[in-house]
């Protein structure tokens, strides 16, 4: 199977997103690609939640996924959407969705951020995600015929048992579409994703936005970009770099046994108990 990562700088306009995403998979599936991959948030990059509430929709009004369904099934491709910012989370809050696409247009699976980017990477740079969104709650694996494939989504790849959790439940591949931070990404970003595909076997494919977002309100955000293909033996198979763009990879699930025969950690799991809290006697 051929996989395509696409990486965007996606605006806070989804109908010009929508335009982008969806040449930019006419041109995967023409140069053969039968899984295609956008990056977390891929219809609206908005820190401004007073925009966002004029922008977004809830899931069954939303255009940008029934265009991808559309795209979909015109090319007959599997599609991970890697998010959408949707209307309909607990509390009035948001949700940051992830949709598996069948090659007929149906969704295959869909998934709901669990962890939440709560963090001060500096004075400069804070980031409240669950202020606006709603957290999830259910790990996902889907078949896709080709391979079973895990969603997760950006912040969730610093959470180790729930890629381990994945890979237990049959996952081959594992999707971590983001939109992470430039100072986060140049420190953790390839080793964390290599760590995770390391841990499970997995392929892990990361498809990011990259460069800086145009806001029409609000602050404009920056995101690191280098979109990651890795290989279940924890290989870099394909890097985006920095700039908008397809990234090919071709994947052999065969090589998910391999890795897994190799180093069988999955099924090396041990009950223990502790560390206690309790203090020594002195």
């Amino acid at each position: 199977m051929k996989a395509a990562l696409l990486q965007l700088t996606s605006s806070d306009d989804p109908a010009e997103n929508l335009a982008t995403v969806e040449g930019m998979i006419a041109k995967a599936a023409d140069q053969g690609a039968g899984f295609i991959c956008t990056p977390e948030v891929t219809n609206c990059v908005s820190m401004d939640r007073a925009h966002q509430q004029r922008v977004l929709r809830h899931q069954a009004d939303d255009q940008t996924l029934c265009g991808l369904q559309e795209a979909a099934k015109r090319h007959g491709t599997w599609l991970s959407i890697g998010s959408l910012a949707l209307k309909g989370g607990a509390d009035g809050r948001f949700v940051n969705r992830s949709f598996l696409i069948a090659p007929d247009g149906g969704i295959a699976a869909c998934y709901d951020k669990i962890h939440m980017f709560d963090v001060s990477v500096s004075a400069e740079e804070v980031y409240a995600e669950s202020s606006g969104y709603a957290p999830g709650g259910r790990a996902i694996v889907a078949d896709a015929g080709f391979a079973k494939v895990g969603l997760t989504v950006c912040y969730d790849v610093r959470f180790p048992h729930l890629y381990r959790t994945l890979a237990k439940s049959g996952a081959d591949i594992i999707l971590v579409p983001s939109a992470f931070s430039p100072v986060t990404g140049a420190a953790h970003w390839e080793p964390l994703l290599r760590a995770r595909a390391i841990e499970t076997g997995c392929y892990v494919l990361a498809a990011a936005q990259t460069g800086t977002h145009i806001a029409t309100s609000g602050k404009a955000r920056q995101t690191y970009g280098n979109s990651l293909a890795i290989s279940p033996w924890g290989e870099v198979l394909a890097s985006g770099g920095t700039a908008c763009g397809i990234t090919f990879v071709d994947l052999d699930v065969r090589e998910v046994s391999k890795a897994r025969t190799r180093i069988p950690a999955l099924t090396h799991d041990r009950d223990f108990t502790g560390p206690e809290n309790e203090q020594p006697d002195r």
